[in-house]
């Protein structure tokens, strides 16, 4: 039996690698997608907050017009108190005019009207206040889903820039989709922080 033919694997896989890695590299393409598929993770959550923010915000929005409803509807009966105390106000003067004695209880419906929209006054300022507040908040959570979406814009186009760079081997295209893609988590962590 003849002896064996020993094959030096070593060399020819150092040939081998060396190739790889003067054609552009696997393990350059490696990077590549793990820094992509990072960017990608990442671009999921900032879409997620960006839509839970926006959500949140119209939600708010919606409470504080149900509630510039109810405002309306305090003042409307506010007004409609000063209507009928001014008409008892009129009937009490009209008393008073022909020199007769003003019933008690026009004076007394007069009195009541007043202090009723004293209250109502109350009621519909708290109102506001509370539709205020509601409105503020959604302007906060728009702003905050604006810097979300600007993140999640970014990161579209990092992983875009990613996925020509595995094409094309082309190291500074990826380290411009690692630029913008780092730009994209300030973006997304902006909201968190502040």
């Amino acid at each position: 039996m003849p002896e064996e033919i020993e094959i030096d694997t070593d060399k020819l896989r150092e040939t081998i690698d060396s190739e790889i890695e003067r054609a552009g590299g696997g393990n350059l393409l490696r990077w590549i997608s793990l820094s992509t598929a990072i960017i990608a993770a990442v671009a999921a959550v900032a879409a997620l907050r960006a839509g839970d923010t926006v959500n949140e915000a119209l939600a708010l929005k919606t409470d504080a017009a149900q509630l510039q409803g109810q405002a309306s509807d305090q003042w409307a009966y506010y007004q409609a108190k000063g209507i009928k105390a001014a008409i008892a106000a009129a009937t009490a003067a009209s008393y008073k005019a022909a020199g007769k004695p003003v019933p008690p209880e026009t004076e007394a419906a007069a009195a009541r009207y007043a202090r009723e929209q004293g209250e109502i006054q109350q009621k519909a300022r708290e109102i506001e206040k509370e539709r205020d507040a509601k409105g503020h908040e959604a302007v906060g959570l728009l702003e905050r889903h604006h810097k979300y979406a600007n993140a999640v814009a970014l990161f579209q186009v990092a992983i875009a820039l990613g996925a020509v760079s595995a094409l094309t081997r082309v190291r500074l295209v990826w380290f411009g989709s690692l630029a913008l893609g780092a730009a994209g988590i300030g973006f997304f962590l902006w909201p968190m922080l502040t």
